[in-house]
């Protein structure tokens, strides 16, 4: 009787085991997903102050030509 409880014991003890391993696994992808997601947003903030430099430059050179072609008031 009680190497059959024994049994059941080491049973649930493998398949907790098993499903912390799976559990292990996931969390390690979505750590990897997380991290990409964090690479990917770090890109797109330097593409919107990139734009946001080139935007500025625009501007300052509109504000010359309007200034030379004195269209301004």
């Amino acid at each position: 009787m009680a190497a059959e409880g024994n049994n059941v014991v080491i049973e649930h003890l493998c398949a907790i085991r098993s499903s912390s391993g799976k559990i292990e696994r996931e969390l390690s992808d979505l750590l990897h997903r997380v991290s990409s997601m964090e690479r990917y947003l770090a890109n797109l903030q330097s593409d919107v102050a990139n734009i946001h430099l080139r935007l500025d430059g625009q501007g300052e050179r509109l504000d010359r030509v309007e200034h030379r072609l004195e269209l301004v008031d």
